[in-house]
């Protein structure tokens, strides 16, 4: 299990802005989209709340790899890259439900089992 540096998890806390979510297709075609609604669980995966999913939905079914970008009040940009999970119940599922909004549906949880974290090129683990 990776997890995620401290240098990163103090930027995460202090990130700014939406999160960029990347993920891709069975074909191998890449969707990116932006999420506010986000979580760290544990210290190794990173948490986004399905409220208006399609593409992305469909890519997460399909399994794979995934990244995930944020960047720091400071302007510091981290990438993480990790396995993509969909979840509809279980303790990710109920993790992400404390924290999204009930205005928002939150019909699913996809979390990011952190593997590598960058900060620019720099690799942190």
């Amino acid at each position: 299990m990776v997890s995620m540096p401290e240098i990163a998890r103090q930027a995460w806390e202090d990130r700014d802005g939406p999160v960029i979510l990347a993920t891709v297709s069975s074909d191998g075609i890449p969707n990116i989209i932006y999420a506010t609604c986000v979580g760290l669980l544990g210290n190794d995966r990173l948490v986004v709340a399905d409220n208006y999913f399609d593409k992305t939905r469909k890519n997460l079914l399909a399994g794979g790899k995934g990244s995930l970008l944020f960047r720091s009040k400071a302007g510091k940009a981290f990438q993480v890259k990790g396995t993509l999970e969909y979840h509809t119940e279980g303790e990710v599922f109920q993790y992400m439900k404390t924290w999204n909004s009930p205005k928002h549906p939150g019909h699913a949880a996809a979390a990011l089992r952190i593997e590598e974290v960058y900060s620019g090129a720099e690799k942190l683990c």
